[in-house]
């Protein structure tokens, strides 16, 4: 994803790359970044704290772990610098963080940064109040092996987006995967399935089953290339904010349409 982020930037007008940070003690530290995502020298170095280059940007795009993106938040927090955060699998505490940290800063956090799963979250909402409890509900979604959070944050989000629509809370409906004998289906649940296999970069797939038709609204990921841009477009979007915790739904004006 970080090399897939510093071409990006190399293609999008009005952002240039200041800093790029990795795992320290990485063999890659302190190579050259354009060098190592394919794109040509940059004389951006590769490092391995966050804090010597604190200076050399004004928003921090995050995309790593749990862990370190907290890090991250009190380090730009102490700064003042803004952060576009597409990680996954914060902790309850984590968020509470965040959100301390977005009345000093302007952070825009989501769990997919694509603007297509973002149209999707817009039709799921739509299609979920007029369909309302006719239907039954089954999210699917498929990531690569490597992925460590389940189900993935994209799904979660639809899930909630779903849940907000029919005036249930997710956490009393929520039904994560079924094994033996589950007894009838309770028409309230909202039901997970998760695929980790190969290298599919996401998937996700929304079945409203009523009696006698089935409506699927699905997004696939070709290629993690959409994910960079939308962060991009939401850390430009970030240059005239000053504080708050923002979504791609704010980037992209659609909570009021």
């Amino acid at each position: 994803m970080g090399k897939t982020l510093i071409a990006a930037v190399q293609e999008t007008e009005g952002v240039s790359l200041g800093a790029a940070i990795e795992r320290p003690g990485l063999s890659l530290i302190g190579a050259d970044a354009g060098d190592v995502a394919g794109v040509g020298k940059l004389d951006v170095e590769l490092v391995g704290n966050l804090e010597s280059v604190v200076r050399n940007f004004d928003v921090l795009v995050d995309f790593t772990i749990a862990d370190a993106t907290a890090s991250h938040l009190e380090i730009c927090r102490a700064a003042g610098k803004k952060m576009v955060i597409g990680t996954t699998g914060l902790t309850k505490e984590q968020i509470r963080v965040l959100d301390e940290c977005a009345q000093e800063i302007a952070i825009v956090f989501t769990p997919n940064m694509s603007v297509g799963v973002n149209v999707t979250f817009k039709l799921l909402e739509i299609a979920a109040g007029i369909l309302g409890d006719d239907v039954d509900i089954e999210i699917i979604e498929a990531h690569h092996r490597n992925k460590v959070d389940a189900p993935s944050g994209t799904a979660l989000a639809m899930g909630e987006v779903i849940a907000a629509a029919l005036h249930r809370n997710l956490s009393d409906v929520a039904v994560y995967g079924r094994q033996g004998n589950t007894g009838v289906r309770d028409s309230k649940t909202i039901g997970f399935e998760t695929i980790r296999a190969g290298d599919i970069v996401g998937e996700h797939t929304v079945m409203f089953v009523g009696a006698g038709e089935r409506i699927e609204i699905s997004h696939k990921a070709h290629s993690r290339l959409n994910f960079a841009q939308g962060a991009l477009r939401a850390a430009d979007w970030l240059a005239e904010k000053q504080v708050g915790r923002f979504d791609m739904q704010d980037v992209l004006g659609l909570k009021h349409k």
